[in-house]
Parts: structure tokens; C-alpha cells; sequence
């Protein structure tokens, strides 16, 4: 099968005001792929996953320099509606943040917002949604109970399902399992697993377990820089780069 390019940056450059946070970084991330960002903290990952749904423009005295397209349309173009950006561009956050409303509600608000009035459609994206984050059969029952009153792994799978009912095309996961118990854990990343075959998932992880386990390709993040990347079997066993080979084999990090 032939992969196709979903997201891509050339020559990109990111600038909190005078802090030079992303430096010079080009590589492509895959449709139906998941690609997983490795790297020490405030090495830039998350600056990265930031500037593919433009959270970052909510940021004052931010700039971007370069090239970050999707389907080849340049997403830093001021012509691009930043709104259906983000519905093509979902996003799940370190830690569970659902609504305080029903769990039923939580999934239906992303629909409501963009415009979607009709119940039975709404019914069936909920279930849908619910269905493709493994918790329809766990909260079935109980939908119009509140969603604080899961637990932490429902709770972020809840927030998956919230993000997937306007059918996006990328989801972005920054660090979804590190506020996450080990069985948890393993749920959201056999999740993972099941999601390629309809998003493409770009994933940031502290873990460079979980990298090896859920990702098809590892991008190594270094102080700002793009370090290697590659699949993740040859990155994690053969690294080009000594930095890349110091930092999964635990000398630094």
C-alpha cells in the first residue's frame, strides 16, 4: 500500500516572542499512521503538536516561519479558517478534561457547536463515537450521568470520543496515558492500535515504551531541534544519530 503524506513541515521554525522554540524542523507524518514524538521535557513536542491545530496562535508574541501543510494546504495561511481547522484537526490533552455534563453531552457538544441539530444523528455519532472509544458498552446504561463521575481512563477515553464525533481527520494526543494508571494505560493504547485505520494519529509520549509499542514512525526532539526520525522499530533498535541511540538507551533524558 502506498503511504500517503498527511501532515508536513519543511524548514519550520516556531518563536515564543525572543525564544526560539522550534528550530529548522522538516519531516512528514503519514495518513493512517500513528507517529510518535519522543524527547526530554520542553524539548518542543508539544509546541510542535500545537502549531498542526494553531493552539499556539492563542499564545501573544507568537511566530511561525516555514512550511506546515495538510493535504497541501498551508495551515498558517491567514486565509485558513481556523475553526474547521480544528474540526479536521482533533485534539486529546494529558489529562482528562471532560465537560461537566452528561456523558451523552460531552461527546454531542462538538456536533451542536458546528451546527448539527438533528437528534437522531446526534444519537448515532454519540454512539458511534462512544462505540470507536471502546466505552459504549461501559456507559450505555448511563448516559445522562455526568461525565465527572467516570473514572480517569473513561474519563480520557470519553474526551476520545468527544473529540472524534465531528469526524476528524488528524488527532493529535499529547502524553493521553501519563495521568494514567498501567490498565488504563493499555486501553488507551489498544485504542491507538484500532484508531489508525481511520485517523491518522500523531502522539506525544514521555514514554518511549509506549512509542515502540503503539507508533509506526518516532520522532527523536532534542532542545528544539528534530534529532532522527524514522520507523519506530529501526529508530528504537538502529538510531543514526548517537544523540538519538544516548537518549533511548538512558544515558541522558
Amino acid at each position: 500500500m502506498t503511504e500517503q503524506v498527511k501532515v508536513s513541515c519543511r524548514n519550520l521554525h516556531f518563536y515564543y516572542s525572543d525564544f526560539h522554540a522550534l528550530q529548522d524542523i522538516t519531516f512528514d507524518m503519514y495518513q493512517h499512521q500513528a507517529t510518535a514524538l519522543i524527547g526530554p521535557s520542553g524539548c518542543g513536542k508539544s509546541t510542535f503538536l500545537r502549531c498542526i491545530n494553531r493552539m499556539n496562535d492563542l499564545i501573544a508574541g507568537v511566530r511561525v516561519e516555514g512550511s506546515l501543510t495538510m493535504d497541501g494546504q498551508d495551515l498558517n495561511d491567514p486565509a485558513h479558517d481556523v475553526v474547521v481547522l480544528r474540526r479536521r484537526v482533533g485534539m486529546v490533552f494529558q489529562k482528562p478534561n471532560p465537560f461537566p455534563k452528561s456523558i451523552y453531552e460531552n461527546v454531542a457538544y462538538g456536533l451542536r457547536v458546528n451546527g448539527v441539530s438533528d437528534r437522531n444523528l446526534i444519537d448515532t455519532r454519540v454512539e458511534e463515537s462512544l462505540k470507536l472509544a471502546a466505552l459504549w458498552d461501559e456507559v450505555k446504561d448511563r448516559l445522562d450521568q455526568s461525565g465527572l463521575s467516570l473514572s480517569g481512563g473513561q474519563q480520557q477515553r470519553l474526551c476520545i470520543a468527544r473529540a472524534m464525533a465531528v469526524e476528524p481527520e488528524v488527532l493529535l494526543m499529547d502524553e493521553p496515558a501519563s495521568a494514567l494508571d498501567p490498565i488504563a494505560t493499555q486501553k488507551i493504547e489498544e485504542l491507538i492500535h484500532e484508531l489508525k485505520s481511520s485517523f491518522t494519529i500523531i502522539i506525544v509520549t514521555h514514554s518511549m515504551q509506549q512509542a515502540a509499542r503503539v507508533s509506526d514512525r518516532t520522532a527523536f526532539f532534542y532542545m528544539g531541534r528534530l534529532i532522527e526520525v524514522g520507523p519506530t522499530s529501526k529508530l528504537f533498535t538502529r538510531p543514526e544519530n548517537k544523540q538519538t541511540e544516548d537518549y533511548i538507551t538512558g544515558r541522558f533524558g
